[in-house]
């Protein structure tokens, strides 16, 4: 086998408890021309993920103890740009909402029948290859149809209110709201909708990558800039002149590199890795975050030139929890895509499922909308879904904060806070994230409210 097939094939670690079905998994995508990597256990399975740089994971839920969650977890937070795929028991509704809510790609019920698992597999190396290469985002097709206004909440409409103001001008612009929310859908029409329409639009979720790797990609760099630069490379800032670059997780770019992103945006000019000469560009930037990036200045992880540079034009995407009115619209978009890219006739829902839906305070907002709809339709032959078919984890304990308070404000504030404290297993960063606050913030409210935390 030549060096060259051996780097282009797919990276594929199997982790699971039961050796007879790691094996079967392990021997067909093996046969299938990947290149394999297995862990039985979870310790081996984050060895692994260091040591073997995996493409994909496809990790069993039956470990026991909420460890398979707990590992799931650090490969989003360590390692985002693996994409997992979950095996979950056919009595475990439970395991499967959770992993949709920590951000697996897609869950198979066990027994899986191995071409379908190998189906998915390479659906979610194809999505997560065209979120990871630039190139690949160049008039992305995929949001062409897709509109972010569906609904008639008022909350939806304050956004579109002042994006079509801004739609037509040419400053940064910088898109706050919770993971799942729609950012990214928002930037693409905001671009499909400007003066730079028919030029590029190239998305990078800064995210997880590292330093020298996001470097990389937004600047390129010159042959033996490094010890694998075999071949100069064009940076994403190179390819999208005169159109718009969308920056997802902005927050997260390396404090090393953020100087350099505000000579572009203050000056039009950048040097690729290994250079010595300017080069000129053109380019609108729309950034996002889930993150309060003045506490990240206060913090001195985020600079405030920079900070004042993105921050030209704020615009807030609301959560789902925020546009209850907007669910049903939304729901049925989705099924209707849904039917439509399977095959099937037209879906509906019961209006005890749209009630459940409404009640749901949805911690992943529509990104998981989405995802409980396709799980419904994959599971059931009907064309109208039911309560049942929806599988939400207890729909009342997960309602509205406000759906059936009682008492002081402080009071109602204090359970809430403590509820979702509790849900995210006593982590003050995933329990701020939740609740849409900084996490100094919400540490402060910790102390007011005597509220005890694991301080993670």
């Amino acid at each position: 086998m030549a060096a060259g097939e051996c780097l282009s094939k797919n990276r594929i670690l199997v982790i699971d408890v039961d050796p007879v079905i790691r094996s079967g998994i392990c021997n067909f995508l093996s046969a299938q021309g990947h290149v394999i990597a297995e862990a039985p256990t979870l310790r081996e399975a984050r060895q692994q993920i260091q040591e073997f740089g995996p493409d994909a994971a496809i990790l069993d839920f039956s470990f026991p103890n909420g460890d398979a969650l707990e590992l799931l977890q650090r490969i989003k937070r360590t390692q985002s740009h693996v994409p997992v795929i979950a095996l979950v028991g056919q009595n475990s509704a439970e395991a499967a909402i959770r992993a949709i809510q920590e951000g697996v790609e897609q869950f198979l019920i066990k027994p899986v029948e191995l071409s379908l698992l190998h189906a998915v597999l390479l659906r979610t190396l194809a999505n997560q290859r065209q979120r990871r290469q630039p190139l690949a985002s160049i008039s992305s097709l995929k949001w062409e149809s897709v509109d972010p206004f569906l609904g008639t909440s008022a909350a939806i409409r304050r956004v579109q209110e002042l994006v079509l103001r801004v739609t037509n001008s040419e400053s940064p612009i910088l898109l706050q709201g919770e993971t799942g929310s729609g950012k990214g859908v928002l930037a693409n029409w905001i671009h499909r909708n400007g003066p730079r329409a028919e030029q590029p639009f190239l998305d990078l979720n800064c995210a997880g990558l590292s330093r020298e790797l996001l470097e990389s990609e937004l600047f390129g760099h010159v042959k033996g800039a490094f010890t694998s630069a075999l071949n100069a490379k064009q940076g994403l800032l190179e390819v999208a002149n005169r159109g718009t670059v969308f920056l997802d997780e902005v927050g997260d770019i390396d404090l090393q590199i953020q100087p350099k992103l505000l000579k572009v945006l203050e000056n039009r000019v950048f040097r690729r890795l290994g250079d010595v000469h300017d080069r000129s560009v053109d380019i609108r930037l729309i950034s996002a975050t889930h993150r309060d990036l003045q506490d990240l200045v206060r913090q001195q992880r985020f600079r405030s030139d920079l900070y004042f540079r993105v921050n030209i034009v704020p615009l807030r995407v609301p959560p789902l929890r925020e546009r209850v009115d907007d669910i049903p619209v939304l729901a049925q978009y989705f099924l209707d895509r849904l039917a439509q890219d399977r095959g099937r006739s037209e879906m509906t829902l019961e209006k005890s499922a749209t009630d459940a839906l409404r009640q749901y305070s949805w911690p992943g907002n529509i990104r998981e909308l989405r995802n409980v709809l396709e799980r419904a339709v994959l599971l059931t032959e009907r064309n109208q879904l039911t309560v049942h078919h929806l599988q939400l984890q207890n729909p009342a304990l997960m309602a509205h904060p406000l759906a059936s308070a009682t008492g002081t404000l402080k009071q109602i504030e204090r359970a809430y806070i403590h509820r979702v404290l509790q849900d995210e297993g006593g982590c003050v960063q995933r329990a701020a994230r939740r609740l849409g606050i900084a996490r100094s913030s919400l540490y402060n409210k910790l102390k007011r409210y005597k509220i005890p935390s694991s301080n993670a």
